[in-house]
């Protein structure tokens, strides 16, 4: 299949034009019109992703975090990215990227799916009318404790731990969610009535900043409900690519617990 055939189903679906202004999506590395036959899924662009979808013979790695985010002033093998996109151009792949576009147009929906939250309002909005955009806030169904509501998110998600801010036994019935990094979103969550944000990246001080908003936390971690983007853009690409061979990468936290 061409690569531009790919890249415009891509487009249709989750145009750049979507992605928030400060974000670098789209074509990052390669040929546009070059013939893909076999492609990587992943969430990053690291070195081990690379490697693999090497190994494969993959033509084109697909990611949710941009492999380039900011200027690149030489590729060569002494830097840890030069590294990566010599291995990429040498290996005659090409790296797309689909970060906060995918955000906006798919992440959230298929959070709450797993989640069980048919219901919602996004909880920041990016388009004029409100429709669309990064994350959402919820009812559930019944009220329940901020512990047992974290224990659910780990089962959900599949995550080896998560951190919690605030009374594990206090009643929450109302959450604001944030995939991936929820830092600066509590007032968000707050303006929308959430009792809880959960999300990732949250650090000592922004766990504090939170519960002096009365606001408690969920920390699932950046890559905890996030890598829900490797199952569903594998089967995206199965359903409007069928003639391409697709690859998911392997689900690995990049942290141990010990």
């Amino acid at each position: 299949m061409n690569g531009k055939e790919i890249y415009s189903i891509l487009q249709e679906h989750f145009p750049d034009g979507a992605a928030l202004s400060w974000d670098n999506v789209g074509l990052l590395c390669g040929r546009m019109d070059r013939e893909i036959k076999k492609i990587y899924v992943t969430l990053d662009a690291d070195m081990k992703s690379v490697e693999r979808a090497a190994a494969l013979g993959a033509d084109l790695i697909l990611t949710h975090h941009p492999l380039i985010f900011s200027a690149v002033k030489r590729i060569n093998e002494g830097d840890y990215l030069g590294e990566r996109l010599l291995k990429i151009i040498e290996n005659h792949m090409a790296c797309y990227a689909m970060h906060t576009n995918y955000d906006v147009k798919r992440m959230g929906k298929i959070a709450a799916e797993r989640m069980g939250i048919q219901s919602y309002e996004i909880l920041e909005a990016t388009s004029e009318d409100g429709a669309e955009g990064i994350g959402f806030t919820a009812d559930l169904p019944e009220a329940v404790s901020l512990g047992e509501y974290g224990k659910k998110i780990k089962a959900w998600f599949h995550i080896p731990e998560i951190r919690i801010y605030g009374d594990p036994e206090q009643k929450i019935d109302r959450i604001s969610v944030c995939p991936g990094s929820a830092k600066g979103m509590e007032d968000f969550a707050r303006a929308q009535g959430g009792q809880v944000l959960i999300g990732g990246d949250f650090g000592h001080h922004e766990g504090l900043d939170c519960l002096e908003k009365q606001i408690a936390v969920i920390d699932a971690g950046h890559y905890g409900i996030e890598h829900i983007f490797i199952e569903d853009m594998t089967a995206f690409l199965k359903r409007y690519c069928p003639d391409v061979q697709v690859y998911p990468a392997p689900i690995e936290y990049p942290f141990q617990s010990i």
